[in-house]
Order: C-alpha cells, then sequence, then structure tokens
C-alpha cells in the first residue's frame, strides 16, 4: 500500500500540510512522514535561506510503500520516495535550487538518513522558472 503525505514549505519557513489536511488526520504511518517531509523541507529552507534565493513556491511529496494492502499496527515500509516540486523566479536559480535539494536530501536531513536505515529512499526534482524568456 502507497502512503502519501504532501507538505508546502513558505518564504518565512511555515511547513503546512497540503490540501487543507490537518495533523490530527494523519494516522501514524503518515505523520511518521510528515514528520520527514518537514524535517526536509525545514532543511531546504534553511539551505536556500542562506544562499538567499527565495522560490515562489515548494511543495515536498515523501511516499512510502507499506508491506500491507492496508494500515495496520505491524505494516513496515519496505521504500520511500521523496519527491521535491519548486517553482523559482529565474532560470539562474534552477541549478542552485537542485543543489540545495541534493544537499538535503543526501546529507544534510537527520530523518532522511534515519529512513534510510529502514528502507531504500529515493527522490524527484522538479523545478520550474517562472521568468519569460524574451525572442
Amino acid at each position: 500500500m502507497k502512503v502519501i503525505v504532501t507538505v508546502n514549505l513558505s518564504n518565512d519557513g511555515k511547513v503546512h500540510l497540503a490540501e487543507g489536511r490537518k495533523i490530527a488526520d494523519l494516522n501514524p504511518k503518515e505523520l511518521f512522514l510528515c514528520s520527514a517531509a518537514e524535517c526536509a523541507a525545514l532543511t531546504l529552507h534553511g539551505i536556500l535561506k542562506k544562499e538567499q534565493i527565495k522560490p515562489k513556491s515548494i511543495e515536498l511529496e515523501l511516499s512510502g510503500i507499506l508491506d500491507t494492502d492496508t494500515v495496520m499496527a505491524r505494516s513496515v515500509y519496505t521504500s520511500f520516495n521523496i519527491c521535491y516540486r519548486i517553482e523559482c523566479n529565474t532560470i539562474s536559480e534552477q541549478a542552485k535550487i537542485g543543489r540545495a535539494v541534493r544537499l538535503t536530501t543526501d546529507k544534510y536531513c537527520g530523518l532522511f538518513q534515519m529512513l534510510r536505515r529502514i528502507a531504500p529512499l529515493s527522490h524527484e526534482i522538479e523545478i520550474v522558472s517562472v521568468e519569460t524568456v524574451e525572442a
């Protein structure tokens, strides 16, 4: 069974569950993913702030595959995937944001290090620039 949690990160460093969900709505397996997604979002925010980059929007979707068809107390994650969806202001920001995402995923997010001890963690990066290119 696939479990998905999506969070949005604002430029002021606040992390919110997407789609109007609340923490109280999450089951323990989703809460586990939510904690890791929030850790990644805050880590990414710190790196981007240091680099003085303010993307227009940031969304992180963390999913995990459970070894059962329904959520149960004994369900265990067998894999994880994090998808970063970022809308930036300029094309030149894309490379810097990509580097920040890789540092977050591979090196600095402590909960991602813990997830890797449970099951493999893969990642996807979707960065879109809103800058218009004049002909």
